[in-house]
């Protein structure tokens, strides 16, 4: 299972290489049409609170298809357990019309886990890898939406649950 997420991983890695090597001509332009922003994520239930800020930057390779990699960095608190997470992804965007976006993201997040718990608290420091996928309503910049992690895990997660509301911003 891991040799399988690792080959998926290379090959979306690998992806926006073997497109872009097709387009000698355009080189020049690529870090023009990169478009930068991020996301932010924000996850409220009963004894939990979970918020996340991802940095990004995105290279269209038309008006229906995007790619690019993000930085994440997440805290949650679970009743009385704290995590602090950080890591990175890549991510594909589609739009099959401009005002609907699809995405898919693959993240690998560090988690520092602490429990309060009486006399020492307990550390536990893991990674934790997520498959979101995700739809939204778009105005070219701003897109508003739901995603779905795919390989949620309830004990290992920073998120509260699989489904977590979305903002992504580009410029």
């Amino acid at each position: 299972m891991i040799l399988k997420k690792l080959i998926f991983g290379c090959f979306l890695v690998l992806l926006p290489s073997m497109v872009l090597s097709q387009n000698i001509s355009g080189q020049n332009d690529f870090w023009k049409r990169v478009r930068y922003g991020g996301s932010l994520g924000l996850g409220f239930f009963n004894g939990g609170f979970n918020a996340s800020v991802s940095p990004s930057a995105i290279y269209p390779f038309s008006d229906e298809f995007s790619a690019g990699a993000s930085l994440n960095f997440n805290y949650a608190k679970f009743n009385d357990n704290k995590l602090l997470a950080y890591g990175g992804s890549i991510l594909s965007l589609y739009n099959p019309i401009p005002q609907i976006q699809l995405s898919a993201e693959l993240e690998q997040l560090r988690i520092n886990r602490t429990f309060e718990a009486t006399p020492v608290n307990i550390e536990d420091n893991y990674w934790s890898p997520a498959l979101f996928i995700g739809a939204g309503y778009s105005n070219y910049n701003v897109t508003l939406g739901l995603r779905y992690n795919l390989l949620y895990r309830e004990n290992e997660s920073i998120y509260t649950n699989a489904l977590l509301p979305f903002i992504r911003v580009y410029f």
